[in-house]
C-alpha cells in the first residue's frame, strides 16, 4: 500500500524531478484542470477536488511515514489540488489559468497566515491543508483579478 500511496502522493513520481518539484505539481494540476473543466461541470469540478484531497491526505501520510518528515518536497498532491481550488467555479480562458498557476505558485511559497500553521495538522491532512488554504486565498485573488482585468483578458 505504501508504493501505492507514494506513486498517488508524488503524481506517478513527478515529484522526484530534481528541481521545483511543486511547479512540476502545479503544472499537472493545470492539466487536471483543462481535463475537468472539459466536463463542463461544476459537480464534476467539486467532486473531483474532494476526491483528490481525501486521495491526497490518504496518500500524503504513507509519504510522510515513508520520507519521515512533515510534508516531504516529493509530495506534490497538494499542488494538484491547490491548482484545482485556485481556479474553482472561475470562467478562465487559458490566460487566465496561466496567471492562476503564477497567482497559486506565489501562495504556495510564500503561505500568507494561516496557511503555513496548517502544515502542523497530523499526517497527510498538514500536508494537503497548507496548500489548500494557500489556494483559497488564490481563488479570492482571482475573482478580484476578474473584476479588474480588461475584459477577455482572464475570462
Amino acid at each position: 500500500m505504501r508504493r501505492l500511496g507514494l506513486f498517488i502522493a508524488t503524481c506517478g513520481y513527478l515529484g522526484y524531478v530534481p528541481i521545483a518539484p511543486g511547479t512540476f505539481g502545479s503544472a499537472a494540476g493545470l492539466a487536471v484542470f483543462a481535463l475537468v473543466r472539459s466536463a463542463e461541470s461544476p459537480l464534476v469540478e467539486a467532486l473531483t477536488i474532494v476526491a483528490l484531497f481525501i486521495v491526497g491526505v490518504w496518500s500524503g501520510t504513507q509519504a510522510e511515514h515513508h520520507f519521515g518528515g512533515i510534508d516531504p518536497a516529493p509530495v506534490v498532491m497538494d499542488e494538484v489540488v491547490g491548482m484545482l481550488i485556485t481556479l474553482a467555479f472561475l470562467p478562465v480562458n487559458w490566460i487566465g489559468a496561466v496567471v492562476g498557476f503564477l497567482v497559486f505558485r506565489l501562495l504556495d511559497v510564500y503561505k500568507p497566515w494561516p496557511a503555513a500553521r496548517f502544515e502542523g495538522l497530523p499526517g497527510g491532512l498538514g500536508v494537503m491543508a497548507d496548500d489548500g488554504m494557500a489556494a483559497v486565498y488564490g481563488n479570492l485573488l482571482m475573482r478580484g483579478l476578474i473584476l479588474v482585468a480588461p475584459a477577455g483578458w482572464l475570462v
